[in-house]
Formats: C-alpha cells, structure tokens, sequence
C-alpha cells in the first residue's frame, strides 16, 4: 500500500460496492477459523502473507489506513470483524450469502474481484485472489441461472430471457442456462427463436466441442403431456399417482413409476390446490434426481415452481424438501456458496420435521467434506446418522454413514473408514439398494489400497467398476476409475493406470467432486509417466477446484504445479494446507518435499 496516498480511490481498489471477500476459513461475520488450521488467530492468518521484517506491524499498519479510507466501514476485535454502516455494501459478500436473503440483482455484478490488479511479488496473496475470483464468477453464474429459473416459475419468461441471456454471455456452453433460455422462449411463445437456438447450439457444441447437443436443451423444447382425457384432476387422484409412483419406483420399475409421477404433476396443476402442485412438484423433482440421475435444467425448473407455489418461507416439509434438493444440485455441481445458502433454509423449513433435518444434515455434511472442512462433516453426519436411526430411515443411515467413511478416509484414518463403511455395506444390503452399492464398495476398496492389500482392493474396487457401469452411473464410474487408476499406480503398471484415466473421462458426472478426484489421479499417473499430459490435466484440476471451492484439491494442484517445476505454486502450498484437517494430505505433502508449516 502507498504510504502516501493521493486519494481514498487509490489507496484501496473499492468503492461504496466492495468487491473483495473475506479470506476462506474467517466466513461473512469475521468469524475465527474453525477448519483446523495452524494460526493462532485470523490476525496471525493475515500477517503470514506479507513478506515484511514485522509482519504483524505491516498488518496493524494496514489495517489503520483501510478504516481511515473506508469511512463508514469499521473493522477491529480480535478475531477481526467487519460492520458496514448503512450506504456501504460488500456485493461479494451479498453474492456468497443465503439464496433470497440480500435482494441482490446479479444482473449488475458484471467485474471482477480486484479487477486490473496483479500481486506477483506475494504469490499467497496472488493466489488468494485467483482463486476467490474462480469462486465469485462461478457463484454469479449461478445467481443469474438461479434468477432465471425463477423468473420463468413466476410466469415472468421474458426476464427470464433475459437473466439466462446474461448467464450465457459468462458461459456460452452451459447447458442447463441454454436450456432454461430454450423454456422461457417457448413460454413467450416465441416458438421460432427457440428453435432457431437449439439448432445454433448443436452447431456450437458440434465445432467447438466435437460433442452432441445435451439432451436437457432439446428437451426443453417439448412441453409437458395432456392427461388422459376424462381423469378428474381431484386431490384423490393426484395422491393416487403419487402412491402409484412411488411403489413403482420402489419396485425398481422407474420409467413407469416418472410417467406416473409426471401425470400426478399434471393432474396438480389443473386444480387449486396450491400445496398439492408443490407436493407432487417435489416428489417428480426427487425421483428424477435419485433414480434416473436428473440434474439439470428440467428438476431446477420443478423445484423453483413447488417453492413459487407454497408461497412464503415458513416450516413446511414439502418447502424443506425442495430446499434440500436445490443444495443437493448445488453441492454437485460445485457451488458451495450456493448449496449452503439453500440448505441454511431448508433447515429452517424443517423445523419439527427429524426426518427432513437428517437428510438435509446428510447433503451438509456431505457439502463440508467436498470443500474439506472434515470436522464439520464428521459433526453433521453423525447428527445425521443419529436421526436417521431414531426415524428408522436405514438408507439415510447408510448414505450418512458411507460419506463418513469417506470422510475419515481423506482424513487418513482407513482403519475408522473401513468399520463405518461395512455398516453402510450391511444397510445398503438391507435395503437391497444396490444403486449406492457401487459408492460404498469403492470406497472400501480404497481403505484396503491405504493398508497396502492390494488383492483385497481389486476385488471390491471392480465390483464397484462393474456396478457402476451397468448402471450407466457417471458419477460412480468416475469414482470406480479412478480408484483402478491408483490401484494400478501401486502395481506400478502406468499403462493401465493410464487406460484407466482415459476410462474415467469419458463419461460426465454431474457430481464434480469426482471429476476433481480422477484429475487429481490424473496428474499422479501423468507425472510419474513423464507424460506431457501432466500440465494440462493440473491446469484442468485448479481451475476446477478454485472455482468450486475444493480446498484440499487447491492444494494438491498447486503441489503438483510445485512438482512441475512453478516456484510461486510451491510457496502457496503450505499457507493454503495449513488450514486443512487432514493426516493423509500432510503425509502426501511431506513425501512430495512441500510440507504444509
């Protein structure tokens, strides 16, 4: 900072609409660090990143020029916080917050954190600053889709329109936003030009990509089915359809039991029943994600019109339901900021309901473990876990229980991951739930790689590989990959690590988690081959796990760029781990010569 400023606006780069977050781990009310990490305080934190012989007297330097530029902004304590009077407003912050809480109109963050500013000469910082500019353009993204899908579920397409249209101009190739423009074109009636974007889609994707057209945006030209002529569309019959969906689906019958549950939605919406629409809404939304793997546009589009038509926030379990799914889709796709938001209010919609609040506790712990804040997850999956037993909900059981598995796994502790993933294996069985078999076998498989028994491993990771692909699950053939890739890695066989890395990328989960684990294993394979591969799968893996709020894959992204030779990579390495929970990263840190401090 200029010691001898010439004016507020160039001391600090902010204006009346602050852009800048606070750093990961102090949270949005200047809240001490709870992830784990080596600082005495967030001070200590903050003062580790200059270069300065008194880094400490830097910070408090620092600190006095900022209150007395931002007048109005008052910034003290011990850890420190931050209180913006009225007329000030952190727009990062309001970006980051609760889904419907700030009213922030996205349409108007169109910059960048920090934008023109570069910090070379302090490569934490610069990476800091890269990343949360990752996290920021990620999570408008998602607030401009958001905005757009509720737009179209107030009957308002043509904002909709437009709120997709900007959402474009940051990501031309998303395909749940072209599919969500696709669906309010149709809705303005403007048949044509939904048509005519399609078809320029294709055509994009076709000579960019080399890929098809995504089904969710040629879908979303049809329009739902009439009922059958002469149904009356009472309570009874709608509740009759929804019973019969759900016994379908329980029989393993899924195409019959969604056309069933589509038919119910139908039926819903020719009456008056305002509860019933969001009931059936929410129950069509559930099946498509659980049993036929539906994340996009289509389920996002029914969630927002079952929340659109319970009306205002309250305890509802039919609202917490849809809360719920929105994190859930949030979570996979790899906005944190997002999926807390939604599921902050789903918890509140629960209220009264143990049944609902483990669920939602399951989606958060599983948020806490994909951005690596372990004891959080071990804490929310266990509550989870205790709820779900007193309900008698042995699959909640078993889905909380595995992801405490994995949970103990990435932390290093096998021994713990294994006993909790048999007792999930024991459920899963139970409950004949053989789609979540191939999760939990593979995750077995790898406690088995962590000890070093490697005939064990194979045999539980193949079986999770076979599974997987038989039913065409992308998400766990990702996984299933993955772990044959370090599989044979041990082996010390780089040509089927590598065969199974290819594997692995060929499908497209829409979980990301998994897609930053294979690359992560990727890289491993890469490098230990002398492949040229090596940078562009790490490239691939940073700028996913920024974006996406990955902490733990930062950092093992930015070890393998240290390994390849980035010197600024290597001094990021240990600030960023500091923060993170985990035995196994410190041991893969210590062997890799980057030790976090």
């Amino acid at each position: 900072m200029d010691p001898a400023p010439r004016s507020a606006a160039d001391r600090v780069p902010w204006r009346k609409s602050c852009t800048a977050p606070w750093p990961q781990g102090l949270g949005r009310a200047g809240l001490p660090c709870a992830a784990g990490c080596g600082y005495r305080t967030v001070q200590d934190r903050l003062a580790a990143v200059p270069d300065a012989a008194d880094p400490l007297g830097a910070l408090r330097w620092n600190l006095s020029e900022l209150r007395r530029t931002l007048d109005g902004v008052r910034m003290a304590g011990d850890p420190l916080r931050l209180e913006m009077q009225p007329a000030w407003r952190c727009d990062a912050v309001e970006a980051v917050a609760s889904p419907g809480s700030s009213g922030l109109d996205p349409r108007r963050l169109d910059g960048q954190l920090l934008e023109g500013l570069s910090f070379a000469d302090c490569p934490m910082f610069d990476s800091w600053v890269a990343d949360q500019r990752y996290r920021l353009d990620n999570c408008v993204l998602s607030l401009l889709y958001e905005a757009a899908l509720a737009a179209l579920a107030a009957d308002e397409p043509a904002e909709a329109v437009e709120l997709a249209t900007l959402a474009l101009h940051r990501d031309t190739f998303h395909a749940d936003c072209n599919a969500v423009l696709v669906k309010a074109l149709v809705a303005l009636g403007e048949h044509q030009r939904a048509r005519d974007h399609v078809a320029k889609c294709a055509d994009l994707y076709r000579q960019e990509l080399g890929l098809p057209l995504p089904a969710e945006i040629r879908r979303a030209l049809s329009t739902a089915a009439p009922a059958e002529p002469g149904v009356p569309a009472t309570s009874a019959t709608v509740r009759s359809y929804l019973d019969a969906g759900g016994a379908s689906l329980l029989a393993g019958a899924v195409d019959r039991g969604l056309d069933q549950l589509r038919l119910a939605v139908v039926l819903a919406q020719r009456s008056t029943d305002r509860h019933l629409i969001a009931e059936s809404l929410v129950t069509l939304s559930g099946a498509l994600i659980h049993q036929a793997g539906g994340r996009g546009a289509e389920v996002a589009d029914f969630l927002h019109r079952a929340l659109s038509a319970e009306g205002p926030d309250g305890a509802s379990r039919t609202s917490a339901a849809a809360y719920r799914e929105l994190g859930y889709l949030s979570v996979q796709r790899g906005v944190p900021d997002r999926a807390a938001g939604w599921l902050g209010r789903a918890m509140l919609a629960a209220e009264g309901f143990p049944d609902e609040q483990a669920r939602i506790l399951g989606i958060q712990g599983m948020l806490a473990s994909d951005t690596a804040h372990y004891e959080d997850a071990v804490v929310a999956l266990t509550a989870s876990g205790r709820l779900a037993k007193a309900a008698k909900n042995r699959r909640q059981q078993a889905f909380s229980r595995a992801l405490l598995g994995r949970v103990q796994l990435l932390q290093g502790d096998a021994e713990a991951a294994a006993t909790s993933l048999d007792r999930a294996l024991e459920w899963v069985a139970a409950e004949h739930w053989t789609a979540f078999e191939p999760f939990v076998s593979g995750l077995r498989g790898e406690t088995y790689l962590a000890a070093g028994r490697l005939e064990e491993a194979a045999e539980l990771i193949d079986r999770s590989w076979v599974l997987a692909d038989l039913a065409g699950d992308h998400c766990y053939m990702a996984l299933a990959a993955g772990a044959e890739a370090r599989l044979f890695l041990a082996h010390g066989d780089l040509a089927a690590a590598q065969h199974w890395v290819e594997r692995g990328l060929e499908p497209k989960p829409w979980y990301l988690w998994y897609s930053a684990r294979l690359l992560d294993v990727a890289v491993e394979v890469a490098i230990a081959a002398g492949s040229p591969r090596a940078s562009e799968f790490v490239g691939k893996l940073d700028e996913l796990a920024s974006r996406s709020g990955m902490r733990e894959f930062v950092v093992r992204a930015r070890s393998h760029r240290a390994l390849l030779g980035d010197e600024a990579a290597a001094q990021t390495v240990p600030w960023l781990a500091n923060e993170i929970d985990s035995r196994a990263l410190k041991a893969f840190l210590a062997e890799r010569g980057t030790p976090a401090s």
